[in-house]
This record gives structure tokens, C-alpha cells and sequence, in this order.
């Protein structure tokens, strides 16, 4: 099915399947409304691009090595419509390598997608962590995600949020039925990976309408792989006094504690 717009899927009312992605052939896709984004209606969220690009190396670039590490730069606008994907491996080895993916809109590159794998070994003698678990979601409040902020990715989402959030500190979870590409099932950590984005939304220091905070990258360190589902953050925003910020926050899935994501934000009064 070519595509003639540069826009998503279903912007014109028209029916559009429930997921982020259409796949056109092995690399291309087209984004729908549910990819859309929460700072501009006419762009993709980066939560749900970063989640297709690791989906991709890890369907075409198999490996029985884990991911420890993820790096998105953002590059440029992530537009709406359509786009391509393309991996490769940078640096092959047999106990370590490192990967990547870029998502490409005609010559512009948008994201740029970096991922370390790494040799699995059996650690559990010395396995030891220093974050606390996060209290179930069933125990958190519902939270109305789309009265926070806009955008068709935002809606797809399920939310919980901590009693004792505040401004710049807070507890939460989020999932989503919602598949990466129209008939096709996520890989497990793309699964997850793909609401981590949505950290920099959770725990909002100041009011999008007061502070323009995007974030340029997202970093995200994994120190087991983690099951599909229920995604867990406990986050903190910073904001500096000469535009700079960061989003940090530790990952959960079910079990319990999972790795780190960290973002740069650029900060922009309104």
C-alpha cells in the first residue's frame, strides 16, 4: 500500500489499525495516529520509535547475546508518515558487540540508535542490588495520562501514579496493548523498552505551558532483560540554572528493578 502524506495514518479521521506502525516492506514503514507525539501533533513520540528501532535489530540482527546498554540520539524532527529503518553492526565480536539502528525520512536521519550486547554468564552468587522495589501497580491510583499531556501515543497508554508525587520526584507505572507494527508480536525488551520515553512526562517539575523541557536523547541501562507488561519508574527531574536538565529514573518491570534510563533535556522558557 504506497503512502502519499507525510502525515500519520488516521490524522484524516480515516480508519487506521491499532498499532504505532504499518510495515510496508522489510525497512519501511508509515507511522499511525497512536505513534503521534505529545510537543507536536505532526511528529512521532520518541517512546514508541525507539521501542520499533531495538525491534528491528533484534529481528534482523538475532543474537543470544543480552542488551546492557540503548542510546537514542535525537537528530531532528521524528515526522509522521512515512519512514525506513536501517541496522548494522558497527562492532562484531563473540562475547561483545555493538549494534545500531537509524530511522531515516528520505536522506534526514531522526534517531540514531545505539545498543551493546553482551555474553550471558551465570552472576547469581554475586547478584546484588542497591534500588528499592517499587509498590505494585494494582496498589498506585489510576492516572488520566491524556489530561497531562496531548498526543495519540499518550492515549494508548495505561497509567498508575504514586499518592506522594510531587513536582520533579515521582512513582509510577504504565502499559499498553498497543503492538509496535500492525500484525506482528514486539520482541519482549522492545515491548518494554518502548514506553521508557515517557519518564520525561511522568514527574513534571514545571507545566509544559510554563517550560518547554524536551528531552535530545534517552540512555537506558539494563542489568537483567525484562518481561513484557507493566513498565516501572521511579523518577527524578532536574532542571539547571543555564537551560540544562536531566530525567533519571530506575526501571522496574513485575520483579522488581531492571536498569536506569537518563535524559538531557534542553530547557526553553515559554
Amino acid at each position: 500500500m504506497p503512502i502519499a502524506t507525510n502525515l500519520h495514518l488516521g490524522h484524516d479521521n480515516t480508519a487506521y489499525p491499532d498499532a504505532y506502525y504499518v510495515r510496508q516492506n522489510k525497512d519501511q514503514f508509515v507511522s499511525t495516529l497512536h505513534s503521534q507525539g505529545a510537543w507536536q501533533p505532526g511528529e512521532q513520540h520518541l517512546a514508541p520509535a525507539a521501542g520499533l528501532l531495538l525491534a528491528e535489530i533484534e529481528r534482523r540482527l538475532p543474537s543470544d547475546k543480552l542488551i546492557s546498554r540503548v542510546t537514542f540520539d535525537v537528530l531532528g524532527v521524528i515526522h509522521s508518515g512515512p519512514f525506513t529503518v536501517d541496522v548494522q553492526v558497527v562492532r562484531p565480536g563473540r562475547s561483545i558487540e555493538l549494534v545500531e539502528a537509524r530511522m531515516c525520512h528520505g536522506d534526514q536521519v531522526s534517531v540514531h540508535a545505539r545498543v551493546w550486547r553482551l555474553s550471558a554468564s551465570d552472576t547469581t552468587s554475586v547478584e546484588g542490588l542497591e534500588w528499592n522495589p517499587l509498590p505494585p501497580p494494582e496498589s498506585l491510583h489510576p492516572l488520566a495520562f491524556s489530561s497531562i499531556w496531548d498526543g495519540g501515543f499518550i492515549a494508548t497508554l495505561e497509567a498508575r501514579r504514586g499518592g506522594d508525587n510531587r513536582a520533579g520526584r515521582g512513582q509510577s507505572w504504565l502499559r499498553t496493548t498497543t503492538p509496535l507494527v500492525a500484525g506482528e508480536v514486539d520482541p519482549p525488551v522492545a515491548h518494554f523498552l518502548k514506553l521508557v520515553d515517557t519518564a520525561n512526562g511522568l514527574a513534571v517539575r514545571q507545566q509544559p505551558d510554563r517550560v518547554f523541557f524536551a528531552n535530545v536523547d534517552l540512555t537506558v541501562h539494563f542489568i537483567r532483560q525484562p518481561v513484557a507488561g507493566w513498565v516501572g519508574f521511579d523518577t527524578r527531574v532536574s532542571f539547571g540554572p543555564t537551560g540544562l536538565g536531566e530525567t533519571f529514573s530506575v526501571l522496574s518491570d513485575i520483579h522488581g528493578p531492571v536498569g536506569t534510563a537518563a535524559q538531557s533535556l534542553t530547557l526553553r522558557l515559554r
